[in-house]
């Protein structure tokens, strides 16, 4: 009978681990207009915008020089916008959610996973509405009239389903989770942190830059780009997303909400 109490639990009993980060989950999640349903919106009034530019492109293309346009739409970014976004939610998560979640009681570590899971959610829900919608996109000869907005080259172009679902979940996690650690900097050493941290990325830049030309270098990365192509690109861009991770949770862990 007393075993029985034990792992029952009784009311008041402290929240599981679990539970913790599904209530950081939830306080992510608390205001879904800005962060599902306004984002949504947007990208469909980018699209109709896109349509019409769309339309205004082939009325004045010269006969013949159809193809040429439809090869020029690969490179599209219409579409690129959302995944700075993405970066904008993880940085108000960070900023504005951290002292929230501990003022309810949330450790830093239940805080960071549960907006790590949060990432992960909405890294889903996106990489699956983009897909549909390259896979609508690709079914309909780009809306009838040869448009690219999904299935650009940053998206896999006309690559299997399946890949574009993983380059654009890729993508997703890296925003998120780049733009999770670049807050955590500010939550944990405010101003002066992200002085120093934008003066070292400054020079991490111009010394890969400065390498590359001391090494002539711009052919490999080009061949590296043109080998692995969108989908062994967002592969790699695993590498950083977790490095990013990594480094944020280790800031938030000794960070003080102000």
């Amino acid at each position: 009978m007393t075993a029985i109490t034990a792992t029952a639990g009784t009311p008041g009993t402290a929240p599981s681990g679990f539970a913790r980060i599904l209530r950081v989950v939830r306080l992510n999640l608390a205001n879904p207009w800005t962060t599902v349903i306004m984002p949504w919106i947007v990208l469909g009034a980018i699209f109709v915008l896109s349509y019409g530019i769309w339309i205004l492109v082939f009325l004045s293309v010269e006969p013949g020089g159809e193809a040429e346009a439809r090869e020029g739409m690969q490179w599209s970014g219409a579409s690129m916008w959302i995944f700075v976004y993405l970066l904008v939610v993880a940085v108000q998560t960070m900023n504005l959610t951290f002292p929230l979640a501990l003022g309810y009681g949330s450790t830093r570590r239940d805080f960071y996973l549960g907006s790590a899971a949060t990432f992960v959610v909405l890294s889903v829900m996106w990489a699956l509405g983009l897909t549909i919608l390259s896979a609508i996109e690709s079914a309909t000869d780009g809306w009838g009239i040869g448009g690219r907005m999904f299935t650009t080259i940053f998206f896999g172009g006309d690559s299997p389903v399946w890949q574009r679902l993983v380059i654009c979940l890729c993508i997703s996690l890296f925003f998120f989770f780049v733009g999770a650690a670049v807050a955590s900097v500010y939550v944990r050493w405010r101003v002066l942190g992200m002085i120093v941290f934008f003066f070292l990325l400054g020079l991490a830049l111009i010394g890969a830059l400065a390498l590359i030309f001391a090494v002539d270098g711009w052919p490999a990365v080009g061949d590296f780009f043109v080998t692995n192509q969108a989908f062994g690109v967002s592969l790699w861009m695993l590498v950083p997303t977790a490095v990013a991770g990594l480094a944020g949770y280790l800031m938030i862990r000794g960070a003080t909400p102000r």
